[in-house]
C-alpha cells in the first residue's frame, strides 16, 4: 500500500491537470542590511543614490515582478527586502549583480536569502497564490521559511490531507489575510516559503495562534524567523535608512 510520499514533491495523479494552471514561477526573498557608514554621506548623494535605484527597480518591474519592504526597526539583521516573482532565476540573479553595481548597493550586504517556486497544492485546488494575481500588495507581509518534520511525510496521504483540512479551515476564518505559500523542496533548506499579506497584524497574529492548536502544528519543526516587512515604495524605504 502507498503511503503517499511522492505526492508532496509532485502534484499527484488528482492535481496533474491543476499544474498546467500555474505557470513556472520562481520567488527570491532577499534581505538586506545597510552599513552604518551609508548614514555619513550627504543628503545629495542620497537622493541621487535612491532615484538611481528606484530607476533599476521600475525597469526590473518591466521584467518581471519587484515589490519592495521596509524592515527598518523591525529586524536587527536586515532592514530591506525585496520580494522577485520571475520565470527565470537568472532574471533574478541579473537584478541582484545589478543591485550591487549602484550607490546604496556599495552600502549593503544581503542578510538573508530564501528561493522557492510556484506548484499546485496536493490539499486543495480552491486557493490561487496571491503572487500569481495582479491584485495589488497589502501593507504588510511576514515572510517565513516552513519545515516539516519526516515522519509527516511518512504519514499516510489521506490522514495528511485530513489533517491539512482542519488547517485550511482555520486559515479560511481570515479571509482578509492573503497566503502565499511556494515550494522550496531541492531549491532551498526549507521545505516552504510562507508570505501572508494582511493590513492587520493583529488579525495575523489571531490566526498564528489558532493554527498553533491544529493538529498539523505536530509536525512543525521550524517556522522562523518570522520577519514583519512593511510595503513602501523603494525610494522612500532608502530615504528611512538615516
Amino acid at each position: 500500500m502507498s503511503n503517499g510520499k511522492s505526492k508532496d514533491y509532485q502534484s499527484g495523479t488528482k492535481n496533474d491537470k491543476d499544474s498546467t494552471n500555474i505557470r513556472k514561477t520562481y520567488l527570491n526573498f532577499s534581505f538586506y542590511k545597510v552599513d552604518s557608514k551609508w548614514r555619513w554621506l550627504n543628503d545629495i548623494g542620497k537622493d541621487e543614490a535612491a532615484k538611481e535605484f528606484s530607476s533599476l527597480i521600475d525597469v526590473a518591474n518591466t521584467k518581471m515582478k519587484v515589490r519592495t519592504y521596509s524592515t527598518v526597526g523591525l529586524r536587527k539583521e536586515s532592514d530591506f527586502m525585496l520580494w522577485s516573482i520571475s520565470d527565470s532565476i537568472e532574471k533574478i540573479q541579473l537584478l541582484t549583480s545589478k543591485v550591487y553595481t549602484t550607490v546604496l548597493g556599495k552600502y549593503i550586504d544581503a542578510s538573508d536569502v530564501y528561493l522557492s517556486a510556484a506548484r499546485p497544492s496536493i490539499y486543495s485546488n480552491k486557493t490561487t497564490p496571491g503572487y500569481m494575481e495582479d491584485e495589488l500588495p497589502l501593507k504588510y507581509n511576514i515572510v517565513y521559511p516552513f519545515i516539516k518534520s519526516r515522519e509527516w511525510y511518512l504519514l499516510p496521504y489521506e490522514k495528511r490531507s485530513e489533517m491539512m483540512k482542519e488547517h485550511i479551515n482555520v486559515g479560511r476564518k481570515f479571509p482578509l489575510i492573503r497566503l502565499n505559500t511556494s515550494y522550496s523542496f531541492g531549491i532551498g533548506d526549507q521545505d516552504f516559503m510562507l508570505a501572508f499579506e494582511t493590513d492587520n497584524l493583529m488579525d495575523f497574529q489571531e490566526l498564528i495562534i489558532k493554527l498553533r492548536e491544529t493538529q498539523v502544528s505536530r509536525y512543525i519543526v521550524r517556522d522562523t524567523p518570522m520577519i514583519v516587512c512593511v510595503h513602501k515604495k523603494i525610494f522612500d524605504i532608502i530615504k528611512s535608512l538615516g
